[in-house]
């Protein structure tokens, strides 16, 4: 009603229109606060599955609401850390209403984050303003939206629940915790990474599937994006060269991230690709489509290729040719062996969950640094990842023995995976060339 009175005003738009113009509108806006609803409803089945040791999360989400005031966890009949830890402990989560209270109060937090910042004048996300409206309003009067004058408490809504209803209460604090970064910051570091995964044709394949497979094999779906946003947002913070901005780095990423996923699941070795197909086959059995079941099955392989293009885009090369050195040197190095070893190691609180993230950037920034120094030193060789473990043996032979040492162990711990992590380091120095 605001925008079409500025229609009015302005002359383009009578009254009696305007009446007859929102009794056309009542089904479809009818369908978008259904449509709401039901997001909030499926980020809550989300966030039910992720229990047992992914509570922790939530538990300190919960504490941290309440030291900061925010929260009264008495009065919203939460419960007590004793009880999350009990929880925990039996593999248990937080029931539906308790995690619609967790929802609500992380909205209502990080829609003032984002009102108090720039986010609302960001080219890039000011475009959800456009969206929030009706379609007949978008094709007739979008040129008035820019003067409304609840602009940014829309688009910080909008950007609010894109957020939060794909990724759940505790993300963007989690993401704050790890990485320093502020809510907006995070707002954009999403972005790039849900366009860059194209995950909106994803979510809206996996929605179409209603009442035609069961909501539990969706979930798992959904989970499956999740997870990978969660790495991506994470790394996309991580860059220092990264100014956040959202359409440079859908530029610089989305292209080589293109050629390169079609890349790797041409290329799987027989490991990868069971463990993709057990991933897959209830998705199928339960009457998924076989593309998009694999589609979901193989999205956690996908996460390193953020690496491999944005080497080759600060180098200025092809990113299929970097791609072979940084994937060679994880199968020469058991590199994919030590990442399953930091996935594995268990989470039993908040600091551990730290310190596993952090491990696991320091992983990846190796292997990095690792790529680039190979093909700093062999790129002109015809093999460059055999050239460089010809000119290194010694060094190599040294890592390689320590990694098969730990391959051998029954259970690994934090001490032994951060000393495999940081010997990476050693080898990196020590590189020579022929």
């Amino acid at each position: 009603k605001i925008l079409l009175s500025q229609v009015i005003r302005a002359g383009k738009l009578s009254v009696e229109n305007r009446n007859a113009l929102l009794a056309e509108m009542t089904d479809e806006v009818a369908e978008l606060v259904l449509r709401s609803n039901y997001l909030q409803t499926q980020t809550i089945s989300m966030m039910e599955r992720l229990k047992g040791p992914r509570l922790g999360a939530k538990q300190h989400f919960v504490s941290v609401l309440e030291v900061a005031g925010i929260l009264d966890r008495d009065l919203e009949k939460l419960p007590s850390d004793d009880e999350l830890t009990r929880r925990r402990g039996n593999d248990e989560g937080m029931y539906r209403p308790e995690l619609a209270v967790l929802l609500s109060y992380s909205k209502i937090m990080l829609y003032g984050q984002i009102l108090e910042s720039d986010v609302p004048e960001d080219p890039w996300l000011s475009r959800d303003l456009v969206r929030y409206f009706p379609i007949p309003l978008q094709e007739k009067y979008s040129s008035y939206m820019g003067e409304h004058r609840l602009k940014r408490e829309i688009i910080a809504t909008q950007i609010t629940n894109s957020l939060v209803n794909r990724m759940g209460a505790s993300f963007v604090l989690r993401m704050h915790e790890d990485t320093n970064a502020s809510a907006a910051q995070v707002a954009r570091a999403f972005t790039i990474a849900r366009e860059i995964f194209r995950a909106r044709d994803f979510w809206t394949r996996i929605e179409k599937l209603d009442n035609k497979v069961a909501s539990d094999l969706q979930v798992d779906a959904m989970l499956a994006m999740w997870n990978l946003l969660r790495q991506a947002t994470r790394w996309v913070l991580n860059q220092d060269n990264f100014k956040l901005d959202i359409q440079a780095v859908i530029d610089r990423l989305g292209p080589g991230l293109e050629v390169l996923e079609k890349k790797i699941l041409r290329t799987l070795n027989v490991d990868e690709k069971v463990k993709v197909e057990e991933y897959a086959e209830p998705l199928i059995t339960g009457g998924m489509p076989k593309t998009l079941a694999l589609r979901a099955a193989s999205l956690h392989l996908f996460y390193p290729a953020l690496d491999v293009v944005e080497a080759a885009a600060s180098r200025k090369t092809d990113v299929l040719s970097v791609a072979s050195v940084f994937f060679g040197l994880g199968d020469e190095l058991g590199l994919k062996w030590l990442r399953g070893s930091v996935e594995t190691l268990p989470v039993e609180g908040q600091w551990h969950a730290h310190a596993r993230a952090k491990m696991r950037d320091e992983l990846y920034s190796q292997h990095r640094k690792l790529t680039g120094r190979v093909l700093e030193i062999c790129g002109d060789e015809k093999d460059p990842v055999k050239a460089w473990m010809a000119a290194n043996s010694s060094e190599i032979k040294s890592i390689l023995g320590m990694i098969k040492d730990m391959q051998n162990l029954v259970t690994m711990d934090y001490a032994t995976v951060s000393v495999a992590v940081r010997s990476l380091n050693r080898l990196l120095t020590a590189s020579k060339g022929k």
